[in-house]
């Protein structure tokens, strides 16, 4: 979590907000204008706007756990 907050702090307010909104949006299960795509090979799902990835899963009461958010790198997907 420590490292989704020092990208929020380092970020535009204009991204900051678009982001926030992002995550709102899939913790409330509100994914209508939202592309989301399961990563290959395990259980982990990305949402790309911009430059940036919010990947995220699901636990067993279905509730959507943010895992990290990135700007898209060579090395984005490598620790998933």
């Amino acid at each position: 979590m420590r490292d989704i907050e020092k990208l929020l702090r380092k970020i535009s307010k204009k991204d900051r907000q678009m982001l926030l909104d992002i995550i709102g949006a899939l913790t409330q299960k509100n994914h209508t204008g939202l592309v989301i795509k399961r990563l290959q090979g395990n259980n982990f799902y990305r949402v790309r706007k911009g430059t940036f990835r919010i990947i995220f899963h699901y636990n067993k009461n279905k509730e959507t756990i943010i895992d990290s958010i990135r700007m898209r790198n060579e090395s984005t997907y490598r620790d998933f």
